[in-house]
This record gives C-alpha cells, sequence and structure tokens, in this order.
C-alpha cells in the first residue's frame, strides 16, 4: 500500500469508530509515529496532512525535527530519562510519559530555563503489566496534588498502553478504565481545569479506543506501512 492509501484507510476507520461511538471526527488527533522511519518518510507524512509526530529517543527525532520544526508538533511518547530532559523541554510541544516527581522536577526546571509552559499527560499503567511504565490509577490523584506546585507543568490528560491482544476488543476495558479514572478525578475537582485529552489507542486497537474515548491516537505501522519500516531497519 501507498502512503496515501494508508492514510485514506486509517480515516475511513477512524471516522466509523466516530459514527459508532457517536463522536465528531474532528476530536480525535492522529499521531503518528515515526520512530522507526527516516526523515524524508516523516515529510511525506506531513505533506500529506497528517502534522503530528511522535517519538521516543532524542538522537532518533533529531533528523526529523530538523527537517519539519515548524511544520508539525512534536509529541514525546516513550518513557523519559530525567538527564534528556533538556534535548526535548523546548523542542516537543507535549509529553506523554509523566510518571514520576523527579521527571517533574526535571521538566519544570528545564521549561523555568527557557520560559515555557510544556503541556503533559500523565502516564497511568492501568493493566498493571511489570513491563509498562506508568502510576498506578491509585496512585494517580495524589501525584496530581504533588506535581500541582510545577507551575510550567500544565496536565492536559492521561496516557496509557493497552496490552497487545491478538484481538482488539479485549483492549475495551483497559480503555474504558482510562476515561473513567479521568472523569472521576474531573468530577472531584482533581485540578483547577479539567482534564480533556485521553492519549490511548496505537495501530492494533486504536478503533476501541477512539470507542471509548481517545483524542490522541499514536500510530505507527498502520500509517507508515511495516514493509517501509523493516527496509529502513535493515
Amino acid at each position: 500500500m501507498t502512503l496515501q492509501s494508508r492514510l485514506r484507510d486509517v480515516e475511513s476507520r477512524l471516522e466509523q469508530a466516530c459514527l459508532r461511538s457517536g463522536r465528531r471526527r474532528e476530536d480525535v488527533n492522529v499521531i503518528a509515529v515515526t520512530k522507526y522511519v527516516s526523515a524524508g518518510t516523516a515529510e511525506a507524512v506531513v505533506r500529506e496532512g497528517v502534522t503530528h509526530i511522535g517519538e521516543n529517543r532524542w538522537p532518533n527525532a533529531k533528523p526529523k525535527w530538523d527537517a519539519l520544526k515548524g511544520q508539525a508538533s512534536f509529541h514525546y511518547i516513550g518513557s523519559l530519562q530525567t538527564n534528556k530532559v533538556k534535548d526535548i523541554v523546548g523542542k516537543f510541544e507535549f509529553i506523554h510519559s509523566l510518571d514520576r516527581i523527579s521527571l517533574a522536577e526535571a521538566i519544570h526546571k528545564r521549561a523555568q530555563a527557557l520560559d515555557v509552559q510544556v503541556p503533559c499527560f500523565l502516564q497511568v499503567n492501568v493493566s498493571g503489566e511489570e513491563s509498562k511504565h506508568g502510576l498506578a490509577p491509585e496512585e494517580v490523584i495524589s501525584f496530581i496534588e504533588k506535581v500541582k506546585p510545577f507551575d510550567r507543568i500544565r496536565l492536559i490528560g492521561l496516557m496509557t498502553m493497552a496490552p497487545f491482544e491478538s484481538e482488539a476488543e479485549s483492549t475495551r476495558p483497559v480503555f474504558r478504565a482510562l476515561r473513567q479514572l479521568r472523569d472521576d478525578l474531573n468530577a472531584a475537582s482533581a485540578l483547577d481545569e479539567p482534564l480533556t485529552e485521553l492519549s490511548m489507542g496505537m495501530s492494533n486497537d486504536f478503533e476501541v479506543a477512539v470507542e471509548e474515548g481517545a483524542t490522541w491516537v499514536r500510530l505507527g505501522t498502520v500509517l507508515v506501512g511495516k514493509e517501509e519500516m523493516e527496509e529502513e531497519l535493515s
């Protein structure tokens, strides 16, 4: 499949998922996860109208950021080490993986130095898998209280990764639980401004995530193509 045909297929699937769940298509944003492809492929994705780029390592992201700064918004979607924060804050518009106070402190300090504010998602390990990063759901409200003094961090929503399942429907409880957690936090007025965003859903399960309220889906293989990824990794 060509890039254009993959994009058309994803768009059709997104529209159908929104229709099934009574949502507006414009309320769901697509992040093209380009960590396994070249800057040229990332540029082609942006030319086709997908202007949100997801990366999880600065060395891999740098050539894409150099080529696309001003044309695309960059999202940091992987676990972020505190000593790498200096490379990310000021370049990436969003961080999807805030999950510990030491990281919050580092983001806040760097943002102060640059005089910027950083929109962040709290990463929540809804499934409880030991292999995944993130806060346990029951830790989130106390974590929010600890982050509140860091005024250079703007908490906008929650992020999670569901277990990889052969049947996408099996991921529904994870996505539903994240949405419910967000709604519970808002009902409890955990923050002065409500959390509006849910970053959840990847290539194998994004339609279910959209049906359960995702506002950002992170799509790699389904957009850039598995064959192309394998060629660029070889």
